[in-house]
């Protein structure tokens, strides 16, 4: 064998060397990479679960009720109101106690509304609570420069596809009891990544009895809306 040949079987040896080397890092690096991604996607879409359940709890605070439509949760974000119990003055503030206490006697029956008018004419010394209204908006995430009411069905990373979402009232004990969940497969969340990886995550899912992908609240039995991650 000559020079020139031995030197071409080094080189076609060492290529090989090193392809062999990459498929096994490949292989285990795999696994490792899906994982990151996996993380990384369930925390946005986690963190979407959240917030159609402070939207879905702040609308059956206004209804009494869960709803199982998405446009209905939209609208209520948009136009809706809620109340919120807003506290006027300090009751640490004992010489504001003192003056409202004082208030009170020289207007015999007057309602915290009361107070509140006199608060707005001037009298900044009052102590009480009141109802107000204020519109969902400009209290629900309106510090959230990543939220967006208009994507809030759709799943993350999905190329569109929705959110599952139902409610139902259902008796508990005898008591009519408002239960709500939405849902997102890992199918549908995962989509792109490693797909028998993703397989192999639905199985282990299965096999413990969990759904699988994630899920906010239930709507077969009372969990206090809990969140399957949680």
């Amino acid at each position: 064998m000559n020079k020139a040949l031995k030197t071409i079987l080094s080189i076609v040896l060492l290529v090989c060397i090193f392809g062999l080397v990459y498929l096994i890092y490949d292989s285990i690096m795999q696994p490792v990479r899906f994982n990151k991604d996996s993380d990384a996607r369930q925390k946005v879409a986690i963190q979407q679960l959240k917030d159609i359940r402070d939207l879905q709890v702040a609308y059956k605070g206004v209804t009494g009720r869960f709803t199982a439509s998405f446009d209905t949760l939209k609208q209520f974000y948009n136009a809706g109101e809620m109340s919120v119990l807003m506290q006027i003055g300090s009751r640490d503030d004992s010489l504001a106690v003192a003056h409202t206490n004082d208030v009170k006697k020289a207007n015999k029956g007057i309602k915290d509304d009361g107070l509140y008018k006199l608060y707005l004419a001037g009298d900044k010394n009052l102590v009480f609570q009141i109802q107000n209204k204020i519109a969902v908006k400009d209290t629900l995430f309106h510090s959230r420069k990543d939220f967006n009411i208009n994507t809030i069905d759709v799943i993350p990373f999905s190329d569109g596809q929705k959110i599952e979402m139902d409610a139902i009232v259902k008796k508990v004990s005898g008591v009519d009891v408002p239960l709500f969940e939405a849902k997102l497969p890992f199918k549908a969340l995962l989509k792109g990544l490693d797909n028998q990886l993703r397989i192999n995550l639905d199985a282990d899912r299965r096999d413990q009895g969990r759904y699988e992908g994630l899920q906010v609240g239930s709507i077969t039995a009372p969990n206090n809306n809990a969140g399957n991650w949680e």
